[in-house]
């Protein structure tokens, strides 16, 4: 697939400088970074421990004629203008 990337100036001579002394074309320098940082990013997921929020034994909820929808009514609510 065709695409256009802007990179920097900089970066692209030394991706360019990178791909010539691999043999490899920049196409497949740019490719094999994208692989690693997937890979990485989707390695890091999968080791971050799970988190277990904890449920409330409160009882309550809403105020009656409270709508939690209606974040303009709530507002007013909150601010004391009924």
């Amino acid at each position: 697939m065709r695409t256009t990337v802007r990179l920097d100036e900089h970066l692209l001579r030394q991706a360019k400088r990178e791909a010539n002394e691999r043999g490899e074309t920049l196409t497949s320098l740019i490719e094999e970074g994208l692989r690693l940082v997937l890979a990485r990013s989707h390695q890091q997921a999968a080791r971050r421990a799970r988190v277990i929020l904890p449920l409330s034994k409160a009882g309550g909820g809403a105020f009656r004629g409270i709508d939690l929808n209606d974040s303009a009514a709530l507002l007013d609510r909150m601010e004391g203008r009924h």
